[in-house]
């Protein structure tokens, strides 16, 4: 290469050199002058809402399908064949004990009645003055007896007669809710046919539901269960009277009975309803509000506020086991203790140690009741 090569190179070497290092200086000036402008300004600032973690008695529950059933429910049928002389079922109707449904023609019955009772009056007669010959000795004692038996038997013809018309008429056992009918006049029926059926009308009914094995084991006779007849409806509390003392071997559930006290037509009898059922015992819990409870990869959990050496409140995060949702309230099972202090509204902006600012909240203000301000 020759020397004037060589110069030139060099020149250009010492002018890159020259360049690199003036910008590697003012790269190293301006990053300490950020870092002496950030120094000067104020830390970042959360603005939250703070509630009180409150203590409470709790318990588990599950939910099951359930179906409503009257305390006495029937399908009504004719026990005898005969023809319709009498309709009285109006769907829906409420009707009481005793009250006429649907009558069959009696005309034949009715007829041999007549001619049985006379023939009853005749076989008295008969007995009467056979017991006065007896006693005159103009007569003998199987005569005697041959009188009383006919007169039985007379008497037995008259009630056989009589429990067919009965049967023939057909009557509402109990007061009840009248089903949908098809039945009319002139109709022939044979014996055993649907007329009807019958819900009773009273003041409770049962609710029939299904629970797994392990959640059967922990309930107990007259423990309260609710019902729910609507997704939105008020719950209704029930009574568990029985449950089944076998667990079906395909579904591993077993049956509990329940019954509703007062029930004054809440519920339908054959409704489907859903049934909130107790699980395990009491335990102790904290509710929190739910805007309170974070959900990460880690696992949920709140952000307490505590106050640091300063006196500046700060956000710290804290590992929780939540529970079930009450309304606006979420229950706390694990890791989280009694009056703790948790961010609730703008707590999805917090950080591990973030300082924060507490703003007042008309929904969280009864839960700081007792704690004025930032500590």
């Amino acid at each position: 290469m020759s020397s004037r090569a060589w110069m030139r190179s060099f020149v250009l070497l010492t002018v890159v050199v020259a360049i690199g290092g003036s910008i590697a200086a003012w790269k190293v000036s301006s990053m300490r002058q950020a870092a002496a402008s950030s120094a000067n300004q104020p830390e970042l600032m959360e603005t939250v809402t703070v509630a009180v973690a409150k203590e409470l008695e709790h318990r588990e529950a599950t939910t099951s399908i359930g179906t409503v059933l009257a305390l006495r429910s029937i399908t009504l049928r004719n026990e005898l064949a005969g023809t319709v002389s009498q309709v009285m079922l109006t769907p829906g109707q409420v009707v009481d004990a005793g009250t006429l449904l649907v009558a069959l023609d009696v005309s034949v019955e009715e007829a041999e009645l007549r001619a049985q009772e006379a023939q009853a009056l005749l076989a008295e007669t008969t007995l009467t003055r056979m017991r006065q010959l007896t006693n005159n000795g103009a007569a003998s004692q199987e005569e005697l007896d041959r009188a009383r038996s006919e007169r039985d038997v007379a008497l037995a013809q008259i009630a056989r007669t009589k429990a067919i018309i009965a049967k023939k008429t057909i009557r509402a056992p109990f007061r009840a809710r009248v089903g949908l009918a098809d039945v009319h006049l002139g109709q022939y029926l044979n014996e055993g046919t649907n007329l009807t059926t019958l819900q009773g009308v009273d003041e409770a009914v049962h609710v029939d539901f299904t629970v797994a094995q392990w959640v059967a084991e922990g309930l107990r006779v007259d423990e309260s269960v609710e019902v729910f007849a609507t997704s939105n409806s008020s719950p209704t509390d029930a009574r568990i009277v029985a449950i089944d003392a076998r667990i079906d071997p395909t579904t591993r559930n077993a049956m509990v009975r329940a019954r509703i006290e007062g029930n004054n037509n809440a519920v339908v009898p054959g409704a489907s309803v859903r049934v909130l059922v107790p699980v395990g015992a009491q335990r102790k819990a904290v509710s929190v509000p739910v805007s309170a409870l974070r959900k990460g990869p880690d696992g949920d959990h709140v952000f307490v506020l505590e106050s640091d050496k300063d006196g500046n409140t700060r956000a710290h995060a804290r590992r929780v086991e939540s529970g079930t949702v009450i309304g606006d309230e979420v229950l706390i099972l694990t890791g989280l203790s009694p009056g703790a202090r948790v961010a609730a509204s703008g707590s999805f902006k917090l950080r591990e140690a973030a300082l924060v600012t507490i703003v007042s909240d008309p929904r969280t203000d009864s839960r700081t009741e007792g704690w004025s301000g930032e500590q």
